[in-house]
């Protein structure tokens, strides 16, 4: 029922036929109805504006004042030598950002996020909320919660002393913050395992995704999921907000991830144990480090590191440690011989270095996809830095290095 080209409001239609009979034998003409289908219509948009405010104001109670909060987040070291995409640990070198929340009520900056940035990487990382890997993540969560932006006026600064791109988890630290801060910004009480499926539809690596949210050293896995949600590796920042940054936003709410995209397990850590990590002087790219990885692999290099990594996750928890048992558990065979052609003098640094040579050595190992690497030890840790960054100078390669412990709390967040 309607006049020519007009469509009748849902409601209208869903109306029982006792009721439009009704309204026709009282007289009600065509025009009649239409206008009353426009005040219906009226009326439902005002009831979808209600809930919509109503909506908000739940979602911002919290900063009815004034908000503040620090997040701290750590670096991770992936894989520890054969657990390749499976362990990783969390290490005392930080991202910490610190968001402020006003009720000033004019815009600071676009999105109402103004963005200042020190530590590594300054003069690289961009300020723009719309280009920021963690304001990105941020926006994406956001978003799949029905809040388009930041809540007016939000002040983030970074700090960051994560060296970025050497394989301490610079950007899954960067992915778990962003997820954090839209918990935190949109009051949106995330449990930490719906966190953790966030940050894997942004970064796919559950291995240092896990160690720098869950904190110690950590076992992972994904899921099985559908072939819909496999096929997807990650949802690409482009859906959050369409390239280039700043175009046009079609309003779309953004897909959420599946739930229980991965799983994890916390282990033991002997407390004698700590890493030296030796840093290069150059970047290596996990997409290049990955590049040179073969597409399969033979069964008895599968073998040799299932073998070793059963092992050597219980032998990091035993207390005081096995040095041999732990030097042997290290070795690998499925990703560190392929990326010998990315870090000079890998080759020499992993095979010359043992518990014997160097008393306080328990394992030897590249830190993620590189070129940092990492060594397990109980003391002389000076002595054993200085032999690795002596290797690497061999080659031309300056380096840093630093004395770390697990950082076993992890991500976190304190209001103020």
């Amino acid at each position: 029922m309607g006049g020519a080209g007009y469509v009748l409001s849902p409601i209208y239609r869903g109306l029982t036929i006792q009721f439009k009979v009704f309204l026709q034998m009282s007289g009600m003409t065509l025009g009649g109805m239409i206008e009353a289908d426009r005040r219906l219509r009226t009326f439902e948009a005002g009831i979808r504006r209600e809930k919509r405010l109503k909506r908000d104001e739940r979602a911002w109670k919290t900063f009815e004042e004034e908000f503040s909060a620090t997040e701290e987040v750590p670096c991770s070291s992936a894989n520890i030598g054969p657990g390749f995409d499976v362990i990783g640990l969390a290490l005392s070198i930080w991202l910490e950002l610190q968001v402020h929340i006003s009720d000033d009520p004019s815009p600071v900056a676009p999105l109402n996020c103004q963005v200042t940035y020190s530590g590594v990487g300054e003069a690289e990382v961009s300020l723009d909320p719309e280009r920021n890997l963690i304001t990105r993540t941020a926006l994406y969560v956001l978003r799949c919660h029905g809040q388009h932006d930041f809540p007016r006026t939000t002040r983030l600064h970074i700090t960051n002393a994560i060296p970025l791109g050497r394989g301490l988890g610079s950007s899954g630290a960067a992915v778990v913050a962003g997820v954090l801060l839209a918990d935190a910004v949109g009051n949106l009480q995330l449990p930490r395992p719906r966190v953790l499926d966030y940050c894997l539809m942004i970064e796919r690596h559950p291995d240092n995704v896990a160690a720098a949210l869950y904190g110690g050293f950590v076992g992972t896995y994904l899921a099985d999921l559908s072939a819909e949600a496999t096929s997807r590796k990650e949802i690409p920042l482009s859906e959050v907000l369409p390239e280039p940054a700043g175009g046009l936003d079609t309003g779309l709410r953004p897909p959420s991830p599946p739930v229980g995209i991965s799983h994890y397990r916390k282990f033991r850590w002997a407390p004698e144990i700590k890493a030296v990590a030796i840093i290069p002087d150059f970047e290596v790219s996990t997409a290049r480090a990955r590049g040179v990885l073969p597409p399969s692999y033979g069964r008895q290099d599968v073998v040799f590191n299932l073998q070793r990594v059963a092992l050597l996750v219980p032998a990091l928890g035993q207390s005081p440690p096995d040095a041999d048992m732990i030097y042997e558990a290290m070795q690998d065979r499925v990703h560190q011989p392929y990326r010998q052609t990315l870090i000079p003098g890998l080759a020499d640094i992993l095979g010359s270095l043992t518990p014997k040579s160097h008393p306080g050595l328990l394992g030897i190992c590249l830190s993620g996809a590189g070129p940092t690497i990492l060594a397990l030890a109980t003391h002389d840790f000076d002595a054993i830095a200085r032999v690795i960054v002596e290797k690497f100078a061999q080659e031309g390669i300056t380096c840093d290095w630093r004395l770390l412990e697990p950082a076993h709390d992890g991500a976190t967040v304190e209001r103020s």
